[in-house]
This record gives structure tokens, sequence and C-alpha cells, in this order.
């Protein structure tokens, strides 16, 4: 990223609207006790699901790049041999996937040398949707997280696209930028190269740079616009709260963009500005501290990258790209409710349970019938668990798994939880009760498992107990409705 901020004022334009829907991925959370991972919901359905990007492949990328700086005097700078030998790399695999690759010569840059633009052969050529990040960094050092990221990140996406070859809906362009560094010329350069016209073709701009801050953020170039949404639906479907990317503001290479009127968005995770205590305690790392420490030095290796931002950036863009640009329609809600024999009325089927649990045992009352499923309770040490594979249909506008527990306890504490219940789907843990939530009376819970749509993934309950003192977790009238 650029280091000095432009002061000139943006002007864009309303793309066109977009159905935006949730990311069928799960979040990673390791909630306290008797609390929720919140799941918003943005947008109604769900188009063709996205592939996950690997981040081990965009790490691999990562390591390319550092090793051509370190054989080329150490950075990647415009005009240097180091950006040569970058721009080489990111194009041979580029044409050997399949994609028209062409480079554009900055004849005005500070460094005079090459941007390279690459279109997915498919899609109308008059609607095209654009990735974009600057190729180059500075001559301090091999800059990694500025910009190898946005680079790989945008690197992978593309071959992955050319790896599924889906049926387009609209053009897609990637373009590496050269000059970023020296006031954004090598993007300037290209916006001004283009016709009118040519300008009206491009849909949406979107700019990707330095997106693995190790003590990174979550920020989106013009958060609330239209052009934004597909970016921001899937991190909130990660609960990630983005916040708007005030730091990067007339920093990097959608600002040209933006002065021509065509409307841009993107991801970073931040640079030499500090990470705020609201920001660390939403999204953790350390406050007061730089979202990139490395920023502009030397130091700004592969070990100056979060690999956990890089992947949800990388996610991000494969979400955003096939929203906007992948056909497959928008498939129909089926709805209804998923989850078999939920009120265990009819024998164990289609659940695989601890011996014992599912059980129609008259000193604990079902809900609801005569069974249910009654976990721990023997006041020693034992794990018990409760388990269905559910298929969550995609193209829902909500998804609510609902359930009934009564817990039961002869623990006197008010402050431990010594004996646990917690609830998974898949490996993801969506909620924890204990001890703590003791009731004389069935509560219902409901949590929003949204960010499964389209999956066939394993419900779990676990209950865990201690060495003393028994706590029964008593669950009944499970059900995961889709509507």
């Amino acid at each position: 990223m650029r280091g000095r901020t432009l002061s000139a004022k943006v002007a864009f334009a309303v793309f066109a609207a977009t159905t935006v829907t949730l990311a069928a991925q799960p979040v990673t959370a390791s909630p306290p006790t008797a609390t929720t991972v919140a799941r918003p919901i943005a947008g109604s359905v769900a188009a063709l699901a996205a592939p996950d990007i690997s981040v081990s492949n965009v790490q691999a990328h990562l390591t390319q790049f550092n090793a051509i700086a370190t054989s080329n005097g150490g950075n990647r700078r415009a005009g240097s041999a180091g950006y040569t030998a970058s721009l080489n790399y990111v194009k041979t695999r580029l044409q050997s996937a399949g994609y028209t690759v062409s480079e554009q010569y900055c004849s005005s840059c500070t460094y005079p040398s090459n941007n390279l633009i690459a279109e997915w052969p498919g899609g109308p050529t008059d609607q095209v949707v654009m990735f974009g990040a600057h190729l180059d960094g500075v001559s301090a050092g091999p800059g990694i997280n500025d910009n190898a990221t946005g680079s790989s990140v945008l690197l992978e996406n593309a071959l992955v696209l050319a790896a599924q070859n889906p049926t387009m809906t609209k053009k897609v362009r990637f373009a590496w930028w050269t000059d970023e560094e020296q006031g954004l010329n090598g993007s300037r350069f290209y916006v001004n190269s283009l016709s009118s016209t040519q300008r009206g073709y491009i849909k949406g701009y979107y700019n990707f740079d330095m997106v693995g801050s190790v003590n990174g953020g979550y920020f989106i170039n013009r958060v609330t616009s239209t052009t934004a949404a597909p970016l921001k639906a899937y991190w909130d479907s990660l609960g990630l709260q983005p916040e708007e990317n005030v730091e990067g503001q007339g920093r990097s290479d959608d600002y040209y963009f933006q002065q021509a009127g065509i409307p841009t968005s993107g991801y970073a995770a931040g640079a030499s500005a500090r990470k705020t205590s609201a920001q660390a305690a939403k999204w953790g790392g350390t406050a007061n501290s730089a979202y990139d420490p490395c920023y502009h030095r030397s130091c700004d290796t592969t070990a100056n990258v979060s690999a956990t931002v890089l992947n949800r950036a990388a996610d991000g863009v494969a979400y955003a790209l096939w929203q906007l640009a992948v056909s497959g329609g928008t498939p129909s809600c089926t709805g209804g409710q998923v989850v078999g024999n939920g009120g265990f009325e009819n024998g164990t089927t289609p659940w695989t349970a601890s011996s014992g649990v599912i059980t129609n045992s008259s000193s604990k009352p079902a809900r609801t019938g005569s069974y249910k499923a009654w976990l721990n309770g023997y006041g020693s040490t034992r794990t018990e668990t409760l388990s269905q594979s559910v298929t969550v249909p995609a193209g829902c506008a909500s998804y609510t798994l609902s359930f009934w527990t009564r817990i039961d306890t002869a623990e006197t504490t008010t402050s431990t939880a010594y004996d646990k219940l917690t609830v998974r789907m898949g490996s993801t843990t969506l909620a924890t009760y204990s001890n703590l939530n003791a009731s004389s009376s069935y509560v219902q819970r409901t949590l929003n498992v949204a960010s499964y749509a389209g999956q066939t993934v394993t419900l779990t309950f676990t209950g865990t107990e201690d060495s003393s003192l028994q706590t029964s977790f008593v669950i009944d009238d499970v059900t995961l409705q889709a509507s």
C-alpha cells in the first residue's frame, strides 16, 4: 500500500444490485459457558457454492515471491529484476491455466515496467468484473504482506476458477499492478488507457492490498456500498463484523477506478495504523499495536503474515467472484425440518448415541412424549455423545437449530463450570452449557446455522462430567428448520 494519502475527493457510481447470500462455511469459535456463536444472515439465498481456496496454496505463492526477492537484491520494487521475476511467475501460471494474458508497459511510471492483465474465457465482454492487486513492493524488503498477499490471493483464485471452469455470467478480469508504491502509477496508467466505453464495461473493480497482516483487522473499502455487499456478506457469515477501510482510503489502486466513475470495493487487513482496544476485543490481537509491524520494512517476509486472516480474505474473494460472475442460478429453498426423530419417540435411528442416552426413564421426564436424550448424571468422570448427520438445504432465508434442555445438577458452585454440554456442527462449537445453567424446567435454545447452507454436516451434543456431584443434561424436541 502506498504510504501517502491522496487528498482528492472520491466519486464513484452505484453498481447494479447484486443478490448476496451466506457462505457455506463454518465459524471457528470457542464460546464461554452458555453463550452462542452469532451467525448473521446477509441476504436471502445462496448461488452456486463458491470453492474453498487452499490457504496452503496461497502461502506457497508467498514463498515463491519471498525467494524471488532473496535472489534479486532483497526486494521486488517496480522496475527491478525482482519485480520482473514476480510478474513472470504469475504470468506463467496463468498462461498454463488457460488465461488470455497481456502485459501493459507503463511508460509514465516512476520505474517504467509492466502491468499484467489476465482474462478468463466466457462471459459477455461488456459485463466485466475486475479483481486487482499491486505486484510491486518497496525497496526496503521483499514486500510479502505488502503486497504479495493480495497478489497471491488473486493468483490462487484465478487458478481455482480455471480448474473448475464454470459457466460465466460476466467476464472476469484479473490485474497485477506495477509502481503502486510510487503513487498508484500502474493502475492510473491502465485506467487512463481505457475509452469511456471500456470503462463502462467494468461493472465493479475489487482491490486487495495487504490482506494478511499479523495483527490484522477486517476492513472493506466502502463497506456499506452495494459493490461491497458480497465481500461483506462472506465476512458477516463468519461473524467478523468488518469495518470501513479508513486507513487505506486513497492509498491503493482502487483510487483511480473510483475517479473514473467505476464502482469499487476490496479487502484490507491494515498497515501501520494501530489496532484499537475495541477491535482487539472483537478480532483478537494486540491493542495499540500496528496491524502490520513490518510495514515497508525488511522484516516483511513470509513470517509477517497471519494464515487465518489470509485464508478469510482468499475465501471471501472466491465467494464474491462466484456471486458476481458464475452461473448456476439461485437454488430454490426446499425448506422444512431436517433433523430426523428429533423427539426421540421413534427408536434411536437416525441418531448415534452412547448407550442408554435415548431413554424413557421416568426419573427424568421428557418435554413431550415419553422419550428424550439424557446425557450424564452419574456423578463420576464420564463423556457421552448424541449425534446425527443432517443435510442443510441451500437457498433459504433462515436456518434455525432449536432444542430444549433441562439441566439438573448437584453442584453447589455459582462460578465454576465443572460439567458441560457442548453443541457442535461438524468440528465447530456452536454453544456450551454447564452446571451453571441448571433449571427446574425445560429451556428452549435456538442457534442460527445459516453458515452450513448447502452442506451435509454432523450435529453433535457432547456431555462431559467430572469426578463428583452429578449434572444431567436432558435434551428433547430437536429441530433444524430451514425456510
